[in-house]
């Protein structure tokens, strides 16, 4: 096969001309898959991906030995090794893959689409291309397709491949291959959890996440890996919203993704442009670092917390599938959908092998993604950011953010600007307790111990000792009590109501 010219220049990662350096004495190594498809489009990349005809072991070795790096074997029976080297103050990844197959031309025949299925010599002159489908007229036409009808049947995880690049690319999936990626749904229950949740996580991690999922949607995909949202385009609600569960749900995710974003400090008229958003902006100017700082936590195995905020909003409301009931009045009601939705997901985030501080986070966030909606039409009390935070911790930051989504996704173009300016109002104040007021508002330092109580009253230890500490601590935080004499006759009062309320 020989290289062709493309009609616009290849842009190489700067790493590139060192790996010819370090890998000169290999004259059979390729440049492939998305790190040529990167190139033609002038995108930037964290990884690079090579070829030999040989086990890619031992290159990647000397890779990571040359850049003090980390080398790891990742496939023993498919010759597969990674390293990983610090490059301009980030890490780039490197993997060295053997053939699939006796030569390049079948091992480019046996991936999954047509651009990804192009390579560069790296001792060449970096120029030409080996494009035996056609991977750069696809990429001229905007279009995905696969490289053979066994491509995505051989293995369906390929099918959410296809929708990431399709959404990330801009391209557009040809009728056979989308006809492939419908066929592929049912296989998926037999693709590895680990797998499915990676790949999940890359679609969540998207510029354009909500677009992702309507598509996965559409075609049956994403119900066969969250069976949860199967059916949620068919559930009507009720005023205040103006969609049904599933397209709220897209607007939920939409505009959580732009609101993380810009609270991390991403910088973008588009992200912006609107009112609702740029209102939120002004409104937590101040609060933008810590509040970056809090979101941009990562998960092992690198997930970020970004996707993982994504996956909760997109199963907020997954429960709503069980729990609707129309009133006479025609009312419509979700009782419970918080509390049942939470269980689901805990349940769902262990399926896929997340871990249990992410599973314990999630189910966090669903059952308590009510609160700042239900704070916001009432009175904010002391008391009530205190429970607040009680109950959700530092997921609470989370949950604020998600309800602002989840409100912008309820009204839409409805949206009543003092109504909004309200919400920001409220959340501010729950993150100003958080990050300014902690100390006091949220974990008092307690005035009186757990032993105190039993030495003053005689209490025997047990549950009831809780009780009363949790209810000084409400009355701490309302400047109820001050002292520790306070705290002991506030007790009194406690014990002598809950004798009085025994005896009737």
């Amino acid at each position: 096969m020989e290289p062709i010219l493309p009609r616009r220049p290849l842009h190489w990662h700067p790493a590139v001309e060192a790996l010819r350096d370090t890998l000169a004495v290999h004259s059979e190594v390729y440049l492939v898959g998305g790190t040529v498809r990167d190139a033609y489009l002038h995108r930037p990349t964290r990884d690079i991906d090579l070829v030999t005809p040989g086990d890619g072991r031992p290159l990647a070795r000397s890779i990571a030995n040359a850049f003090s790096g980390s080398y790891y074997s990742l496939d023993a029976e498919r010759g597969v090794g990674r390293a990983i080297i610090p490059w301009e103050g980030n890490r780039l990844v490197l993997d060295v893959a053997q053939f699939r197959g006796p030569d390049l031309e079948t091992d480019l025949l046996h991936r999954d689409f047509t651009i990804n299925a192009m390579a560069v010599p790296l001792m060449g002159d970096l120029t030409g291309v080996i494009d035996p489908l056609g991977g750069l007229r696809d990429l001229e036409l905007n279009r995905l397709r696969r490289c053979s009808p066994e491509s995505i049947p051989s293995d369906p995880i390929r099918a959410l491949r296809a929708i990431r690049a399709s959404v990330a690319h801009g391209l557009q999936v040809e009728p056979d291959t989308k006809a492939d990626l419908r066929a592929a749904a049912p296989r998926l229950q037999a693709v590895s959890p680990e797998r499915v949740r990676d790949e999940l996580f890359h679609i969540l991690d998207t510029r354009d996440p909500s677009a992702a999922l309507r598509a996965l949607y559409q075609l049956g995909l994403l119900q066969a890996v969250l069976p949860e949202v199967a059916g949620l385009d068919s559930i009507k609600q009720g005023s205040p919203h103006i969609f049904d569960v599933w397209h709220h749900t897209l607007e939920t995710v939409s505009h959580l993704d732009v609101l993380l974003r810009v609270m991390r400090g991403e910088r973008s008229d588009e992200l912006t442009d609107n009112m609702p958003i740029g209102a939120a902006v002004f409104a937590f100017v101040d609060l933008r670092p810590r509040i970056g700082a809090e979101l941009s936590i990562e998960w092992p195995q690198e997930r970020s917390h970004h996707a993982l905020l994504l996956l909760g909003a997109l199963m907020h409301d997954a429960a709503k599938s069980v729990t609707r009931t129309e009133a006479e009045d025609g009312r419509v009601h979700f009782f419970r959908h918080d509390l049942i939705g939470a269980g689901w997901i805990h349940a769902r985030a262990k399926h896929l092998h997340l871990s249990n501080d992410e599973a314990d986070r999630l189910q966090t966030i669903v059952r308590n993604h009510m609160r700042p909606h239900w704070l916001n039409n009432d009175t904010l009390t002391p008391s009530g950011i205190y429970r607040y935070w009680r109950d959700t911790g530092s997921a609470g930051v989370d949950i604020c953010f998600q309800a602002m989504a989840d409100y912008l996704g309820m009204v839409a173009n409805t949206l009543d600007q003092a109504a909004w300016v309200h919400y920001l109002e409220t959340v501010r104040t729950l993150l100003e307790h958080y990050f300014f007021r902690y100390d006091s508002a949220i974990d008092p330092p307690p005035l009186v111990s757990g032993r105190d109580l039993i030495e003053q009253f005689g209490i025997e230890p047990g549950p009831a000792i809780g009780a009363i500490l949790e209810a000084l601590r409400e009355a701490q935080v309302e400047q109820r009590i001050k002292t520790k004499q306070d705290a002991l006759d506030f007790a009194q009062h406690v014990l002598e109501e809950a004798s009085h309320n025994h005896n009737q």
